[in-house]
């Protein structure tokens, strides 16, 4: 029996502009199991990215639950959600959002630092990481020197650093080439299986959301299974 590491329970979100209300999510129902790569895929405003987000703590639902081992993540304080992203969770966006006048070390060392770890051992760690997707040659440069697939490659050693139980990317290969994507991609899954993390990638990418182990589809703010079951 897999141990269940997400839950989201009935998550719907509504937008509000004046009289207008807009429904985003509808009662979405997922369960994340530790360790697995599960791919969301959908078109662009199907609300993938906002169900990405609210599992993340960066956005609210306005009704439902969604607990990391079993705990409520919207019925805690706000300096509880804070511990939350950096210490369990990690973050990869599409536009890699690292720091332009820090190292690929520095961006990379920059939760440990939050976290209140020493600088010479976040430091250490961080490097490990960057020699672990390749980059060992890289740690010197400011992101303005690498390359796209590089940055991402640095995201991802980044949101690694404090070994968090669950990765949510948003679209990590879509600014990518297709070569860099897919290198981008295998990484995922490499350093999934190699330190037990989950991932939850957010793509319309059809083709490298199949080599996660489950796929599902957003459509019109639902939640469809495209592949495996949607427990």
């Amino acid at each position: 029996m897999q141990d269940v590491l997400l839950r989201v329970e009935n998550v719907s979100k509504d937008y509000h502009d004046g009289a207008v209300t807009t429904r985003v999510l509808s009662e979405v129902e997922l369960q994340l199991f530790k360790g697995e790569q599960l791919a969301i895929v959908g078109s662009s405003g199907s609300g993938k990215s906002t169900l990405l987000h609210i599992m993340g703590t960066l956005d609210a639902p306005s009704s439902g639950r969604v607990l990391l081992l079993e705990e409520d993540l919207y019925r805690v304080s706000a300096r509880r959600q804070s511990q939350i992203r950096n210490q369990e969770l990690g973050f990869i966006y599409q536009f890699h959002h690292l720091l332009p006048e820090f190292t690929a070390l520095e961006n990379v060392a920059m939760p440990a630092f939050i976290q209140g770890r020493a600088r010479q051992q976040a430091l250490a760690e961080a490097g490990a990481l960057l020699e672990r997707v390749g980059l060992g040659h890289r740690m010197s440069h400011i992101p303005a020197e690498l390359s796209g697939g590089e940055r991402q490659r640095v995201a991802i050693a980044r949101a690694l650093i404090n070994k968090p139980k669950l990765v949510l990317a948003d679209e990590p290969t879509g600014n990518l080439d297709a070569v860099s994507g897919d290198a981008v991609y295998a990484l995922i899954r490499e350093l999934a299986e190699q330190l037990g993390t989950a991932f939850v990638v957010v793509t319309h990418d059809h083709k490298l959301a199949s080599r996660m182990d489950r796929q599902v589809t957003m459509k019109d703010g639902k939640l469809q299974p495209l592949s495996g079951l949607v427990l």
